[in-house]
């Protein structure tokens, strides 16, 4: 009896044991996130090591590219994206099921060439071939301050310059390869660049009309209205982990240098980037329907039917953590 009764307790202590564990899975849903390997996306990826203290797990998935994060939503495989403007309103305009929730960064560009070529000014682009990330941002940028000056562009020569489109990661090595002679390049790569001296700044192109393009965070519209306890979770996640990024600078730091970038960039890179790519919380309509406007205008995107921002711009998860965190 004695033996029966051990075999007994044991099971059930392992049953109730189960049982915990599968009550704490339930306890912390998960949340699928999409985010790039850049400076300025540092506190997006730190949600996931703080998901736990909101009650949520976070899966991370890193990719090359805002539109590749787009490709992924609209496979049915992440909830929420991190991703540059531009990529979001591509993504809406081909279908993608997703609403702009928040902003999470701005500026993140500049326009580098390579040192002792003399380039000090748009003008001096004349002949010359730029790099630049194709449907990135930077490209939105690179054709408005072209069209300012009334410049042409193309991939194919014969124009006033061309450009060799190439990965964020790939524009430094041709830059210093010789391959390219300028770039429109992001952080922390486009403050390497400078940092290691193969590089110089020309311009941080924030005068078009988009002024510091913002960082969007993008939810799927499954999951903002379908499931509305999750997404309000994961929002506080995201200002808690923004605003200890803000607040805590060293945090930021450490956590980028060492754990994003497995001490790839250096103390001066980090700062330097963050410096041209501050983290923030906000995003407006009307922000969101001036980069759509540039990007017809410039060509990017090629939009049928480009998405009108008032549609699909949804701050209100964003205001009620902010207003949770005690935040104006």
């Amino acid at each position: 009896m004695t033996g029966k009764l051990l075999c007994n307790t044991l099971r059930t202590t392992l049953a109730l044991a189960a049982l915990c564990v599968a009550a704490g899975s339930q306890a912390q849903e998960v949340v699928r996130l999409g985010n790039l390997k850049l400076a300025h996306f540092g506190a997006v990826s730190y949600i996931k090591e703080i998901a736990p203290s909101c009650g949520i797990r976070v899966e991370e998935k890193i990719f090359a590219k805002g539109l590749d994060v787009m490709q992924a939503i609209i496979a049915g495989e992440l909830d929420v994206g991190a991703t540059a403007s531009e990529a979001a309103i591509s993504g809406r305009a081909s279908g993608a099921p997703i609403v702009v929730v928040a902003g999470f960064a701005r500026g993140g560009a500049r326009l580098g060439a390579r040192a002792g070529l003399g380039v000090k000014g748009m003008r001096d682009l004349q002949g010359k071939k730029v790099g630049v990330t194709r449907g990135a941002i930077q490209e939105v940028l690179l054709m408005a301050k072209l069209q300012q000056h009334g410049m042409s562009a193309d991939s194919a020569p014969g124009k006033d310059v061309q450009l060799i489109y190439l990965p964020f990661a790939d524009l430094n090595q041709a830059l210093m390869g010789g391959n390219i002679d300028a770039m429109m390049q992001s952080e922390p790569q486009s403050s390497q660049a400078i940092n290691k001296g193969f590089g110089v700044e020309v311009l941080k192109p924030y005068d078009t009309p988009i002024g510091e393009p913002v960082r969007t965070m993008v939810m799927t519209e499954a999951f903002y209205g379908g499931k509305r306890a999750l997404a309000e979770k994961f929002m506080r996640c995201f200002v808690q982990a923004t605003r200890a990024f803000i607040g805590e600078p060293a945090l930021a730091e450490k956590y980028v240098r060492e754990t994003m970038f497995k001490g790839q960039i250096s103390k001066d890179d980090f700062a330097d980037a963050i410096a041209n790519s501050p983290y923030a919380f906000d995003v407006t309509a009307a922000h969101i329907q001036v980069t759509t406007d540039t990007m017809l205008k410039t060509g990017v995107g090629r939009m049928a039917r480009p998405p009108l921002a008032t549609d699909w711009v949804r701050t209100d998860l964003l205001e009620a953590a902010k207003k949770s965190a005690g935040m104006k």
